[in-house]
């Protein structure tokens, strides 16, 4: 179960994703990101604690015949808190992780800690009703990872 497979075009979709430019930073909704699955669109984004990366250089593990493959366009962070590969462990709406206790709220800020050093922030993950920032190239190319 947690071994990877290379379904027909596995290869070809991680050259693909290789190709692909650096994201520019922006926000997005939960509908938004569910467009980075890596099915319906190459790239492969997820969110960890509010924080949107692009894992597509990790689609092995995030891609759909991935292991991790349930969390891709989604906010992984319960399941990565609860250490649960169940779609019961996803929500559809935005989830603000209040019942989580003490113990799994750290275990979200660690995910989030390794996510920062292994991938690119590609922006933030968007609460119902708020606005999504206005970044420019000059912020662009910046490190963002400090903002909260």
């Amino acid at each position: 179960r947690w071994g990877t497979r290379n379904g027909p075009g596995g290869a070809a979709r991680q050259g693909e994703a290789a190709a692909l430019p650096r994201m520019k930073r922006r926000d997005f909704s939960l509908e938004q990101l569910r467009e980075f699955d890596g099915a319906r669109n190459p790239r492969i984004l997820l969110a960890v604690n509010g924080k949107v990366f692009d894992v597509t250089k990790g689609s092995k593990f995030y891609g759909p015949e991935g292991p991790y493959g349930i969390f891709a366009g989604r906010d992984a962070s319960r399941g990565l808190a609860t250490f649960c590969l169940d779609k019961d462990a996803l929500r559809d709406e935005y989830d603000d992780l209040s019942d989580l206790n003490a113990v799994q709220m750290e275990s979200v800020r660690e995910w989030e800690m390794q996510f920062k050093e292994k991938y690119d922030y590609v922006g933030r993950l968007l609460k119902p009703g708020e606005e999504p920032s206005e970044y420019t190239d000059e912020e662009d190319t910046k490190d963002h990872t400090k903002q909260e």
